[in-house]
């Protein structure tokens, strides 16, 4: 699937004149946006860095999940919950976090925007191979949305898709703060624009490759690899704590050979045990490929776009970019 929108930036209406401000006043103004602030609860940094992105000034952004610490294995506590209900957005992507899900649910918060309803999500096959589309509330029918048969909610690694969850995340700072619309609309136009010169970039890079497949810790590449026309093989699904069977890394081993794999992706946040020990067995090289859930001083760049191209030049290396 191939869903693009239109991208182009829109012009800020009624532009305020700058005239002769004071230093003074430029302060004094910056202290009351401070003020006002709306209080945004992220529940990881892909969501962290939208909310950022998007509001800028206008907004005070508090992330779930520290960095270092794995999305999937966080906790919450029942004061954190609490603290939650006093959000004035809160922006998360259900079916990543069970623990976020319900801390959510109980939390009371009126303004919630979920990320998975802001895209079409998909069943990826944790191996790599086939999927299933969804609509746009984002889960099938009796699945959960985080598990070997769920839908993949790694949306935020497919530059297109990110792109569309940064619109509905816009309209919903919008809809919390109608008096910094334009600002709101401004910097969701530029953000889209960025991840549209990504999209690009990635386009551009990956096209005729030596090699399609490449073997990563877990599953999270699926939109990424879909968009790009690759095959990803995940060492283990969705989750990058589930340990992978016998049979899996013999699979793995298999692939490899078969379609002249030269790498084993690890990540920086979950264990890199067993892709080492796949390379080492089959003889391939290891880099990092990073699913961006968080970002340390490990990361391989500051923010977003940094890391996402260094994903793009590891990609590059390990398949064969001409």
């Amino acid at each position: 699937m191939n869903i693009q929108r239109s991208m182009a930036a829109t012009a800020l209406a009624g532009a305020v004149a700058l005239g002769t401000s004071t230093l003074t006043s430029c302060s004094d103004q910056a202290g009351a946006d401070s003020a006002n602030a709306k209080d945004v609860t992220a529940s990881f940094y892909p969501m962290q860095f939208l909310a950022e992105q998007i509001g800028k000034e206008h907004v005070k952004v508090t992330a779930l999940t520290k960095p270092g610490v794995e999305p999937h294995d966080l906790e919450i506590t029942p004061k954190q919950t609490a603290e939650l209900g006093e959000s004035d957005v809160v922006l998360y992507l259900k079916g990543l976090q069970p623990a976020v899900d319900k801390a959510v649910a109980q939390s009371g918060v009126k303004s919630v925007v979920d990320a998975a309803t802001l895209t079409t999500l998909e069943a990826h096959d944790p191996s790599g191979h086939g999927h299933e589309h969804h609509g746009e509330a984002g889960h099938a029918d009796g699945e959960e949305g985080h598990g070997e048969s769920g839908a993949d909610p790694h949306v935020w690694l497919d530059p297109v898709k990110y792109a569309e969850v940064a619109q509905g995340v816009g309209a919903a700072l919008e809809k919390a703060d109608p008096g910094h619309t334009a600002d709101y609309k401004k910097n969701t136009d530029e953000l889209i624009a960025k991840l549209t010169a990504l999209d690009t970039e990635f386009k551009n890079g990956l096209k005729g490759t030596a090699a399609k497949t490449f073997i990563t810790t877990h599953s999270a590449f699926g939109y990424l690899a879909e968009r790009y026309g690759l095959d990803q093989e995940g060492i283990s699904g969705f989750d990058p704590e589930s340990e992978p069977s016998p049979a899996r890394i013999k699979d793995l081993q298999v692939i490899a050979k078969k379609e002249g794999v030269s790498t084993v992706f690890f990540e920086t946040l979950a264990s890199d045990k067993t892709a080492k020990t796949l390379a080492q067995d089959t003889g391939l090289k290891t880099d990092v490929l990073d699913p961006l859930e968080g970002i340390t001083d490990r990361s391989q760049g500051a923010d977003y776009f940094e890391i996402m191209r260094f994903n793009l030049k590891n990609l590059q290396n390990a398949l064969g970019a001409k």
